[in-house]
This record gives C-alpha cells, sequence and structure tokens, in this order.
C-alpha cells in the first residue's frame, strides 16, 4: 500500500491552480494566425484560381455604418453594430451577454498576389463577402518551349 493520501484538498488546489493559469493565458493566441476568443467579425479566408475570399460573419449591421477598406496590403472591416430591440426590460439585472455591441475593427493580411484594385463586397445573409482579385502576374500560365 502507498502511504499517499489524496484528500479533497488535492482536487481543489489543482482546479484553482488551473484557474489561475487559464486567466493568466486565456487572452493570448494560440497561434499567429489565432486571434482571441470573442473577436468581431469572426472570419473564414479562402482561394482560388483567380481570387481571395473572404467571409466576415457580422448578422445585425447596418451597411451604413460598413467600412471596407484597402491599404498597403492590409484589409480593414470596421463598423459599428448597435444595440436594437433585444434590450432587457426596465428593472431587470443582466447575468451575461454574448452578442457583441459597439464598433469594431478587424485588419487582415492579404497575401502578396492579392490585386488591390480588385476587390468587391456585399452583405448578404448577415455575411460580409470579399472577394479579392489575384494579379495576372501571380497566375500560373503555361510556357511554350520552342
Amino acid at each position: 500500500m502507498s502511504d499517499a493520501f489524496i484528500g479533497p484538498d488535492l482536487f481543489s488546489e489543482l482546479d484553482r491552480l488551473q484557474q489561475q493559469m487559464s486567466s493568466l493565458f486565456g487572452g493570448l493566441p494560440t497561434s499567429l494566425r489565432s486571434t482571441r476568443v470573442g473577436t468581431f467579425p469572426q472570419i473564414n479566408i479562402g482561394s482560388t484560381e483567380d481570387t481571395v475570399e473572404i467571409v466576415a460573419f457580422a448578422p445585425g449591421l447596418d451597411t451604413g455604418k460598413l467600412d471596407v477598406s484597402v491599404d498597403k496590403g492590409l484589409l480593414t472591416i470596421a463598423g459599428e453594430r448597435t444595440t436594437g430591440h433585444e434590450q432587457l426590460p426596465e428593472g431587470a439585472r443582466q447575468y451575461a451577454q454574448e452578442r457583441f455591441n459597439g464598433t469594431f475593427r478587424r485588419v487582415i493580411e492579404l497575401p502578396q498576389q492579392a490585386d488591390p484594385d480588385k476587390v468587391q463586397a456585399r452583405y448578404v445573409d448577415g455575411c460580409i463577402l470579399i472577394s479579392v482579385g489575384k494579379r495576372e502576374t501571380s497566375k500560373p500560365r503555361s510556357i511554350t518551349v520552342q
């Protein structure tokens, strides 16, 4: 038999240690491409032969308060999402809020082959769909051997 005794205090100490570690490192990205939890808007980035496709998930936006721009290889999505009719009744206490409200700014570094003169953006079903054309020089081409 072992002389070690594992009591309830050991598990509570481990739980406390885990909470402290989470609070120390919880706001840091886990890789160079990841972002903080709760970053708004969340995005997906993909590529075709001719374009770089970006989808920003941003429901509840007024397109008049939305700004998409490209400068020096950086695509910026900025805007404001205001609180609508989902306010709690007067006198109610709020215990949790998961929906983001307020101004936001998201900057995305575009790949070198992206052409800043070929950018199109539209807002459909709560998503900002951005298509950035690629430079002709970056596209694969066939070379004839003489």
